[in-house]
C-alpha cells in the first residue's frame, strides 16, 4: 500500500499504527485524514465499536482494505458515507482508483462489494423512523436519565414519557434501556463519552 501511495501522491505524510489505541491517538492529532486499514487485524471488538470510532472523527475517511469482510459487516457499513471498501484481491488499477477517490473525499466501493450490495437491495434492513420528540427522548435515555427526570426536563407527564419510551422500543425492536442505548451509540445520537458520564 505504501508503494501505491508514493506512486500516486509522492511525498505525503503517512503514519503506521498497530492497534486501536494508537489509531485513536493518531486521529486525535489530525483533523482530516484518510485511514487505510485491515479491520480484521485490529483489536476492534466488532462493527459497533468501529462505528463509535468512526462517528467520533467525522472528518476522517476510512478505506477498509481486507480479504475477510463478512457479508453482514459489508451490508452494515454499506450505508456509511465515509467508509470505502476494497478487497486485497482487487487489481492494482482498482486499488489506485480507490485511493484517488478517497483522498478527494469521494467514497469508493470495489466492484465485488458493489455487486453484493446491489444484489441485496431488496433485503436491506429497514431502519425505523423516530419522530423528533422520540429521538430527543432516546438521547436522554441513552444518557442515563430516568423517566421522571426526562418528564421534569421536558415539562411532560411521566405517563407521556412512558408512552414515548414504549413507542421508541417498539420501533427499534429493542427490549430494554441497554439495547436502546446501544442503538443510540451506533446511530451517533450520543457520544461514548456522554454515555459513560
Amino acid at each position: 500500500m505504501h508503494g501505491y501511495i508514493s506512486d500516486l501522491f509522492g511525498e505525503c505524510r503517512t503514519e503506521d499504527v498497530a492497534n486501536k489505541q494508537e489509531l485513536v491517538q493518531t486521529l486525535t492529532k489530525y483533523n482530516e485524514c484518510l485511514v487505510i486499514f485491515d479491520y480484521t487485524l485490529f483489536d476492534i471488538n466488532g462493527v459497533e465499536e468501529f462505528l463509535i470510532i468512526e462517528k467520533r472523527f467525522p472528518n476522517v475517511h476510512w478505506l477498509l482494505f481486507s480479504d475477510e469482510l463478512s457479508e453482514q459487516f459489508i451490508r452494515r457499513l454499506g450505508i456509511e458515507k465515509s467508509v470505502g471498501m476494497i478487497l486485497k484481491e482487487n487489481s492494482g488499477e482498482e486499488i489506485r482508483s480507490a485511493l484517488k477517490c478517497m483522498v478527494c473525499g469521494e467514497r469508493f466501493l470495489c466492484h465485488q462489494i458493489t455487486d453484493l450490495l446491489i444484489g441485496n437491495l431488496g433485503k436491506a434492513e429497514q431502519h425505523p423512523v423516530l419522530t423528533a420528540t422520540e429521538t430527543e427522548i432516546l438521547k436522554l435515555i441513552a444518557r442515563g436519565k430516568s423517566v421522571k427526570e426526562i418528564a421534569a426536563e421536558r415539562t411532560s407527564s411521566v405517563h407521556t414519557i412512558i408512552t414515548h419510551k414504549k413507542n421508541i422500543f417498539r420501533k427499534l425492536e429493542v427490549n430494554n434501556v441497554y439495547e436502546a442505548t446501544k442503538y443510540a451509540l451506533r446511530a451517533g445520537l450520543v457520544e461514548l463519552v456522554e454515555y459513560y458520564i
